[in-house]
């Protein structure tokens, strides 16, 4: 997607060999009108594909999964990385590994959001090592839903989440996939859509 490619050319920052910084943008302050544009080109790729829930993990995969959710009509659900005392129904969890913040989280969703009738498009914000969309697609599995693709923002396609999700059968769609943070420079490749 040329204009999220146009922005990380312009705003992110290199942080090191994988790190990059997108906080003034999609991680911290968020640009409504750039999130309103990737959900809808993700609503665009997946409207054929009769999805009924979008789904994505807190926090950043929240915006544009909540506007691809608004285009396609359907309603979006975020895990939650920590149990609130209001979640006391059943639970679907899984654990995920998360390579920023060098900790394991167990996410969940309520058992009643999610069911084996569901179509599910799952967001998120990066793919690097894919233990967030795995964990995703986890819960889906538990609840019997049929995962249809997953959308992401920013892939690190020198990392091997892409390849971790495509060896499940999935169907990978990226907005804005980089090849190489070296040097303090983002090189990219072309995106997915």
């Amino acid at each position: 997607m040329k204009e999220l490619v146009e922005r990380i050319k312009n705003d992110g920052r290199v942080l090191g060999e994988g790190v990059l910084k997108v906080d003034s943008f999609i991680t911290h302050q968020v640009d409504p009108e750039l999130m309103e544009a990737m959900g809808n080109r993700f609503a665009e790729v997946f409207a054929e594909a009769g999805i009924t829930k979008v789904i994505t993990i807190e926090a950043s995969g929240i915006a544009p999964a909540l506007y691809a959710a608004q285009k396609l009509g359907v309603p979006m659900i975020f895990a939650r990385k920590a149990k609130s005392l209001t979640m006391d129904e059943e639970l679907l969890t899984a654990s995920v590994y998360s390579f920023t913040k060098q900790v394991t989280s167990q996410i969940s969703i309520s058992r009643k959001f999610l069911s084996d009738a569901d179509k599910v498009l799952i967001i998120d914000d990066f793919l690097a090592n894919g233990q967030a969309a795995k964990g995703l697609v986890e819960l889906c599995q538990q609840a019997g839903a049929k995962v249809e693709g997953i959308g992401i923002v920013i892939e690190k396609s020198f990392q091997d989440g892409r390849q971790l999700l495509e060896d499940m059968g999935l169907n990978v769609v990226s907005l804005a996939r980089i090849a190489s943070l070296s040097e303090g420079t983002v090189t990219f490749l072309e995106e997915d859509a």
